[in-house]
């Protein structure tokens, strides 16, 4: 009984904080606040002492530029954790650099992240683990594609059927969803990764040219599209030639950026078209009024839009602000909490 005014007082100080845990980058919605971080999820470790150097933004700049003492690494995978230490390290960075940017006394916030919809006990217990070991005090759990649709505005608790596909780094996530529960979804570890692996295959093969892993994302958000535009685009790549191992600038078109992702975005395409054919006739009903919306940074894709609309036969819509969604819906749990409860994630710990 002792310690309950500490407690009232605790809670009353901390930090309401959601978090967009990605493959590629890591937001933070601080409530009251907004987003007040959007950073890339990378980390350079020394070789030896496995300690983090860089974090975020900082250890990005230096992808492909570290010396043979140190590596930059991403520790989640397909939305997922494989090395725990280094994302234990990465949230505990993203939580204080938080708490710098605000005023409040007490640093142990309450947190919710997002989670791919197809992640595993083991998977979804170290993001708690992982959470809980960085100092936060109470964590939960959300699926991405729920706190997407929550993040973009959609009726998710209200009796009528709602469909988000959320492109991100390492996953897309596709949820039919109605009455605060998932009533189809699809998890698929396709996303704008495989599509900047693409990229690189396919210069690779066509030019002998061998580009990073950076100059392939810039490609994709340039001049990558999957559907014709109006007026195609050109960009310069720079790399290393193959064959005569000397570096190589050459111009690539959107064109051919296309046909270079072409089958991940088909496998895309059908994974939502298999989600449609599981869904029930009455919610097929409330998606022809309502729309499909893309969400993730896969949704800036150039005509993904459009290409969906073709091929699907419905209205397809990107959100406001697509990149933000997952981290503006795990903040929005936090606002009310006892309305969201049954949006979170069940942990067995």
């Amino acid at each position: 009984m002792a310690f309950r005014p500490l407690n009232w007082l605790f809670g009353l100080f901390s930090l309401d904080i959601g978090i967009d845990l990605g493959t590629a980058n890591t937001l933070v919605n601080v409530r009251g606040k907004g987003i007040v971080i959007n950073e890339p999820s990378w980390v350079v470790l020394d070789k030896k002492t496995r300690r983090p150097e860089k974090i975020g933004l900082q250890a990005k700049e230096m992808v492909g530029r570290t010396p043979a003492t140190h590596i930059a690494i991403r520790p989640l995978r397909d939305g997922v954790i494989s090395e725990y230490d280094v994302t234990k390290d990465l949230i505990g960075y993203f939580l204080s650099k938080a708490h710098q940017q605000t005023l409040v006394p007490l640093p142990r916030p309450r947190v919710v992240i997002g989670i791919p919809s197809g992640a595993t006990e083991v998977e979804k217990n170290a993001v708690y683990d992982a959470s809980k070991e960085s100092g936060a005090r109470e964590t939960y759990l959300i699926e991405e594609p729920m706190a997407a649709a929550l993040g973009a505005g959609m009726p998710v608790t209200e009796v009528v059927g709602s469909m988000v596909v959320d492109i991100g780094g390492g996953t897309s996530e596709v949820a039919i969803i109605s009455m605060s529960g998932v009533v189809v979804s699809r998890s698929l570890r396709v996303a704008g990764d495989e599509l900047d692996q693409d990229i690189i295959t396919y210069i690779r093969n066509k030019y002998n040219l061998l580009i990073g892993e950076r100059m392939a994302e810039q490609v994709k958000m340039t001049v990558g599209s999957s559907y014709p535009l109006p007026s195609e685009k050109t960009m310069r790549v720079r790399g290393r030639n193959l064959v005569t191992g000397l570096p190589e600038e050459l111009e690539i078109s959107s064109v051919e950026v296309r046909e270079a992702v072409s089958s991940s975005v088909q496998v895309i395409i059908d994974t939502i078209k298999d989600a449609l054919d599981e869904a029930p006739p009455e919610i097929v009903a409330d998606l022809m009024e309502n729309g499909i919306c893309l969400a993730g940074g896969g949704a800036l894709l150039l005509g993904l839009k459009e290409r969906l609309t073709d091929e699907l036969n419905l209205r397809v819509w990107v959100a406001e602000d697509p990149l933000t969604c997952v981290a503006r819906g795990a903040g929005m749990v936090l606002d009310d909490l006892e309305r969201y409860s049954k949006l979170l994630v069940d942990i067995d710990n």
